[in-house]
């Protein structure tokens, strides 16, 4: 008799790495669970780790973003603080953090990109926007703990899904 095992296909942590200071975080955590983790940058930042896949795109306006979205597929984890990026990745079935700890859900994606254009006006209009504030430690503690929830419900989500 043969018996045949069903094939679980691995969940992807696909980290937009550019500017993103929770990538070892994010590393450290993702190891607990059988993730290929992928970090996507472009040729200006050179960043590589142990256990995770560099690609890099030629510098552009959105490769990296293109190039990321490509390699999604349902129920993968994205790390992007990139909200244009956020939605492509929302669209696919992604589920999607940012480096402080906030989930974007298609519930509040909308509002996230209003944000973002309302503040790009005032940008183009000769006004200022606040940038971010520095970056604490309690940054990272919200980080870890919303990215191991969704570990976890990416999980969850997909064992259903199958």
């Amino acid at each position: 008799m043969i018996l045949f095992r069903r094939r679980v296909t691995i969940l992807q942590l696909l980290i937009d790495a550019d500017a993103c200071p929770v990538i070892d975080l994010a590393l450290s955590i993702s190891s607990r669970y059988e993730m290929k983790t992928i970090l996507f940058c472009d040729t200006s930042h050179r960043i590589e780790r142990e256990n995770a896949i560099t690609i890099m795109v030629p510098k552009g306006a959105d490769s990296v973003d293109f190039k990321l979205v490509n390699a999604i597929n349902k129920y993968d984890i994205v790390i992007t603080q990139d909200y244009g990026l956020a939605a492509m990745c929302l669209a696919k079935g992604a589920f999607v953090v940012d480096q402080n700890g906030r989930e974007m859900t298609s519930d509040n994606i909308d509002q996230l990109l209003a944000f973002r254009y309302e503040s790009a006006k005032i940008r183009r209009s000769g006004g200022r926007t606040k940038g971010p504030k520095k970056r604490t430690e309690k940054n990272n503690i919200s980080f870890a703990n919303k990215f191991q929830q969704i570990c976890e419900q990416a999980i969850s989500t997909k064992k259903e899904g199958e």
